[in-house]
Order: C-alpha cells, then structure tokens, then sequence
C-alpha cells in the first residue's frame, strides 16, 4: 500500500512538472509584443492608384500596366482591343519604410517619379495601433509636342504633382483604404479650368482564395467650378482581380480611366461607366530582391 501512493505521488510529481514545463515552453514562445499585420494588399498598387504595400529594403519591382480601348467603340475596332495604353515603371526599396519609383507611359507620352513613406503599420497585441499609414509624392512630365510651338513654352508648365496619404485597415479577409489626394497641375487646357484638384479615394481588397482577391477603387473629384470645357470629366472608378503566380501578381482590370497615374486618371478621366466608356486592361507586377547579403 506505501508503494502505491509513493508511485502515485511521483508521478503526479512528473506530471505536474512536465505540465509546467510545457507551459513555461509555451509562454515563453508566445509573442507579447505588438504585432504588425501583414497583406493588406499583395501589390503596390491596388489597381490605378497607390496601396500601403510597400517593399522591404532591395527590393525592386517592375511593373507592366496596359490598358485598351473602350470596349463600347465596336467591333470595327475589335471592342477595344485594337488600341492600347501602356505604362513601365521600376520601383524600389531604399528602406524598410521608404520606397522610390520612375515610369514612362504612352498616354500622352508621361514620364513620372514618386516618392513613398511608411508612416505607421496597422498592429495587434499589445499597444495595438488601427492603421497602416503612407505618405506619398508625385511628379509626373508630359511629353507631349507643343501645340503652338511658336509662342514661348515652358517645360514647367508639363508638370504635375500628388501629394496623397494613404490609410489602411485590414479586418480579416478584408481591407479597406482611405487616400485623401491634392493634385496641382501647373497648366491647364482653359483658364477656366482649375490648377488644383482635390479627391477623396476609397479602395478595397477583399480575399477569395488563397491566390485570388477582389480589388476595387474610386476617387471622388471635388470641382466646385462647373465644367465648361470638353470633353467632360468623371470620377475614376476601377475593379479588378489579383492572381498570384508565383513570383508574380497578374491583376485583370475594368476602369472608366486611360491613364495610369494620378495626373491622368484623377484629372483626366473622360469615360463614363453608365455609357459603357470601360477599359479592359491588366497589371503585371514582378519583384526582384536584390540585397542577397546573408544576416
């Protein structure tokens, strides 16, 4: 009888110990910091604009954007398909926080250059924070002939600039954006026509599947001058799908917008949804990491 409780005790002894043990183990591999969340979106632009995603330091993303003719133009011109708009453009991460990018585009033969800044990352745990926050500038140069090259023409006056922030939150399988937008341009078609813009863009990624997500984009253009010029202006307003292969996100894209960049699609949006002015296009985004160094 003394040897059954004596082995009884020790191995409730061994099991208490093992079971502390596990829990120490367990507690010590259980992160209790804050923990940034991670995806919001799986490539830097959600479709025309800027996502939060932003590359790590070496990494280099080129990017092919293509966008054709309107598909409501007619069989003549193969709905759409017979003309096209296409844009190339390198990005790349000089920090963790901090990424660069030039591009060129036939859309009125654009070259651009952009500058972007992690402000914040949306965290859970402790000392949690709501957001991923970016800042982000741009400048954008048409190169297009002047139409009147006899009079006296200024180089400055091809320019364009965005200064826009960028503010995201994921919830679960879904996020959502927010990016207030300036757009100053520093020549326009008529006097009437406003130098400034201002925008309010909402954009979205919401998952399906391990390799397939729904995107969405719309900016809401304040003109508080009527138009009078032509042809008229419209708010952007694009969808799309990502598909992740491998090394790569191939997004397939409907939008009322030609251009690519904020000074063409937030300035110079002329399609209209309701009239069947759509654009099917795709993106195609490639990443390169460049800092191969072992830590």
């Amino acid at each position: 009888m003394k040897a059954t409780i004596l082995l009884f005790t020790l191995v409730l002894s061994v099991t208490g110990l093992n079971a502390q043990t596990l829990n120490d183990l367990l507690t010590n591999e259980t992160p209790t910091g804050p923990q940034t969340v991670e995806a919001l979106f799986k490539a830097t632009r959600v479709i025309n604009g800027h996502s939060v995603k932003q590359l790590r330091k070496g990494e280099l993303d080129f990017r092919i954007s293509h966008r054709f003719g309107r598909v409501n133009s007619g069989a003549y011109e193969f709905f759409g398909l017979d003309q096209s708009n296409i844009h190339f453009s390198l990005e790349y991460g000089l920090l963790d926080r901090l990424m660069v990018g030039i591009g060129r585009g036939t859309f009125e033969k654009t070259a651009d250059a952009f500058v972007r800044y992690n402000i914040a990352n949306q965290q859970n745990g402790k000392k949690s924070f709501p957001l991923t926050i970016s800042y982000l500038s741009t400048i954008e140069a048409i190169g297009l002939k002047w139409s009147d090259p006899s009079r006296t023409n200024y180089f400055s006056s091809r320019l364009s600039f965005t200064q826009q922030l960028l503010l995201a939150r994921k919830f679960s399988k879904l996020t959502v954006q927010m990016m207030p937008t300036f757009l100053h341009r520093n020549l326009v078609p008529a006097e009437i026509d406003q130098n400034d813009l201002f925008a309010m863009g909402i954009a979205g990624r919401y998952k399906l599947a391990n390799r397939l997500a729904f995107n969405f984009e719309y900016y809401y253009v304040v003109r508080p001058i009527p138009q009078r010029t032509s042809p008229k202006m419209y708010n952007p307003l694009a969808i799309g799908f990502d598909v992740e292969t491998g090394g790569h996100v191939f997004q397939i894209v409907l939008t009322n917008s030609q251009g690519m960049r904020e000074g063409a699609f937030i300035g110079k949006t002329t399609g209209s949804w309701l009239n069947g002015d759509i654009h099917l296009g795709f993106n195609i985004s490639r990443v390169f990491a460049l800092n191969t160094k072992k830590k």
